[in-house]
């Protein structure tokens, strides 16, 4: 089988130092079927430099190719079986007329919960939209979803052994889609120090919530990735999971990097149906579900329970069952199976 992975123009490289969601899960994709076996080629001009001494590299993008042109001949002659890209790009009109050119079959994994697909960009069949959650399945029932868990991998994310950690954790962008101050609280009433580690999004969100965001019992690490990241998550005793009332979650990575490296989650939902759910079981978090329209401070005290039940959790299990869900090869032969 050969597998082309699409890029697309960014901010960030694929796969990037550190946050960058869809890159990241691009480069999963690329890790992954090498691992199931097939062979890679990786399109477009965004993949890091120094890749190509590793991996077969095409700095094409589908929505570039003109009709008749030399470039679309070579990609027809590659002879792809599947393409994986960004969920955009089966709506995109310069893309899909050179895909149609290929007879191959393409797989993307939906990571907006707002983005709006044209009729018709999925068949089920030889074009495939995946979805994380019972959530987003409803959401874009009309494209014939079919469920899976995205995995996402950086550079040197390689997990070591499990082992049972200390302080708590907190990851991603720090924003009000995110609310760390919920998991801030959390660890306050707990009498814990947390770990807040990532890029800030949104400096207002961070000034609102200054006094519990900067209390004595919180670390700010900023920005991570590679092996200082992995690092940082292995070592804690609870990741610590929590989002907005009204924000959908399409597919976090940090679930997969999470469990990966062996170390419990702790999840605060609104509602039934999240990522959370689907991603974690009674072995490796525990998930609390919130009213909506209850305050900040009772989805803490909610949350403080939440935390001390994963902390129970044996580590190396975690980490056991984190490797085989989120295992980048298993990811990679599901989309490239057609269903039955």
């Amino acid at each position: 089988m050969l597998v082309g992975v699409c890029d697309f123009p960014g901010s960030y490289a694929f796969p990037p130092a550190g946050y960058g969601g869809i890159e990241r899960w691009l480069w999963a994709v690329a890790t992954g079927a090498r691992a199931a076996g097939a062979d890679v080629h990786l399109l477009g001009q965004g993949w890091l430099k120094g890749l190509e001494e590793d991996w077969v590299r095409k700095p094409v993008r589908l929505e570039d190719v003109a009709p008749g042109t030399l470039a679309e001949r070579e990609l027809r002659d590659s002879g792809y079986d599947l393409l994986v890209v960004g969920h955009e790009y089966p709506s995109l009109p310069a893309w899909t007329r050179t895909w149609n050119e290929l007879d191959c079959d393409v797989a993307t994994f939906q990571h907006s919960p707002v983005f709006r697909h044209t009729p018709g960009a999925f068949d089920g069949l030889r074009s495939r939209l995946y979805c994380y959650s019972p959530e987003m399945m409803e959401r874009y029932a009309d494209h014939r979803p079919l469920p899976d868990l995205a995995v996402h991998l950086g550079l040197r994310e390689e997990e070591p052994p499990a082992t049972a950690g200390t302080d708590l954790i907190w990851l991603g962008r720090i924003d009000e889609d995110k609310a760390p101050h919920i998991a801030v609280r959390a660890a306050q009433l707990l009498g814990r120090r947390i770990r807040i580690v990532g890029p800030v999004f949104d400096k207002e969100y961070v000034r609102r919530h200054e006094r519990i965001l900067a209390a004595d019992h919180v670390d700010w690490v900023g920005e991570l990735g590679g092996t200082a990241k992995t690092a940082a998550i292995a070592e804690a005793s609870v990741f610590v999971y929590t989002y907005a009332r009204t924000y959908v979650e399409a597919g976090a990575a940090v679930f997969g990097e999470s469990l990966r490296a062996g170390t419990p989650m702790a999840a605060l939902t609104w509602r039934d149906g999240t990522c959370a759910q689907a991603a974690l079981c009674d072995e490796t978090g525990a998930v609390t579900v919130v009213d909506p329209r209850e305050d900040d401070e009772t989805a803490s005290h909610r949350l403080a329970d939440t935390i001390k039940q994963a902390e129970d959790l044996d580590h190396r299990r975690v980490q056991e069952i984190g490797l085989h869900r989120f295992d980048p090869a298993r990811h990679v032969q599901t989309m490239a199976a057609r269903p039955c």
